[in-house]
């Protein structure tokens, strides 16, 4: 099976390629920084000698990097089986305090890339009448928090894409699963004081991907909300 990781350097995307590679398949993954693309990529390979890995320095948010990424996985995967659009960006704020720009900026981050990821792979998969697109979204997709303010508008309309897409591509045999993670250890996370019990591992959402991935081909897991079992923070 070949797999593509947005945003897989650090936090969920990372775990998720991880759980991937162990499970021998094939992986095209894409980050904003070079270094750490490169030391993931030689990783990977390291760790999973079984798979290919390939990878391309790619900012989500310009769609011009988005169709040079998907077209060099084209030019190396017969197939993407899975694409997982995980890339996303928090800075938060209020809707009236923040500075303007910060909007567009996580509407191009958290929405667009999905939309034109999806485009980039979506032909290839109705072509094949088989497919899964996984659309990380958030447990701000569902609840309005204080300061989430443009960050929770692109992951409401996240899965309202994700909507649109279970509903467009049921009858091409496409798969789409929106996740909804609550507060999980990340980047967006580094340095706060809690005890390391208090928020979810990123291993934990990759799981439940994976378990998505794994149905049969007459079962789709539409949604999976997890919560850290204390509580939303």
């Amino acid at each position: 099976m070949n797999v593509v990781v947005t945003g897989a350097t650090k936090g969920i995307g990372r775990a998720i390629c991880e759980l991937m590679g162990s499970n021998d398949h094939n992986l095209a993954i894409c980050s904003r920084n070079r270094e750490e693309l490169a030391a993931f990529s030689d990783e990977l390979m390291h760790r999973f000698n079984r798979i290919k890995v390939i990878d391309q320095v790619c900012d989500v948010s310009r769609k011009d990097d988005i169709s040079k990424f998907s077209s060099f996985v084209l030019s190396k995967f017969k197939t993407v089986d899975v694409l997982v659009n995980n890339a996303g960006i928090f800075i938060p704020g209020a809707t009236h305090q923040e500075e303007d720009g910060v909007l567009e900026q996580m509407i191009e981050t958290n929405l667009y890339s999905a939309y034109y990821m999806t485009r980039s792979f979506v032909p290839g998969m109705i072509q094949r009448k088989k497919g899964h697109i996984i659309n990380m979204c958030s447990i701000a997709s569902i609840m309005a928090y204080p300061n989430g303010g443009s960050y929770s508008i692109s992951k409401y309309a996240l899965l309202g894409f994700s909507k649109v897409l279970r509903s467009e591509l049921k009858e091409e045999g496409i798969k789409v699963t929106a996740v909804l993670p609550g507060a999980t250890w990340s980047e967006s996370w580094k340095g706060a004081d809690f005890p390391e019990e208090r928020l979810m591992q990123a291993s934990d959402i990759a799981q439940a991907v994976w378990d998505a991935i794994r149905m049969g081909p007459s079962a789709v897991v539409e949604e999976i909300i997890v919560r850290p079992q204390l509580g939303d923070l």
